[in-house]
């Protein structure tokens, strides 16, 4: 069974820092894109409603980040642990959100929630103003 965990998520002041984790499992996705997306409280249902906030590609060299989040945000990936990581810097209360961690069958960087076919169940990250 293919399983993504996110972790790292919780309450932080504006201008803090988190860093996310998204394990996974039962797959190797060493050859695959990966994101992150985020997602208003409430909404949890709605896959419509999962904003692009960064992805990376299958081996790292191109990084796609959301306007709102460029120079902030750094994603990563460490495939020798299968895990993929956001550093989340200078936090903001607009940044509060469920964060989703996203695998798609192919190699290249998507920023629609469509082409992403495996999800985790998010992580809650609160900023305090």
């Amino acid at each position: 069974q293919v399983q993504l965990v996110e972790s790292g998520g919780g309450l932080v002041q504006a201008g803090g820092s988190l860093r996310l984790s998204c394990a996974a499992s039962g797959r190797n996705f060493n050859y695959n894109a990966m994101g992150w997306f985020r997602q208003a409280p409430g909404k949890e249902r709605d896959f419509g409603e999962r904003v692009f906030v960064a992805g990376i590609n299958w081996n790292g060299n191109t990084r796609v980040y959301a306007d709102a989040v460029k120079g902030r945000f750094n994603i990563s990936r460490d495939d020798a642990k299968n895990t993929l990581y956001l550093q989340m810097t200078t936090l903001t209360p607009e940044d509060t959100a469920i964060y989703y961690c996203a695998a798609r069958l192919g190699n290249t960087v998507k920023s629609t929630w469509r082409d992403y076919g495996w999800w985790g169940q998010g992580t809650q990250v609160t900023v305090s103003s």
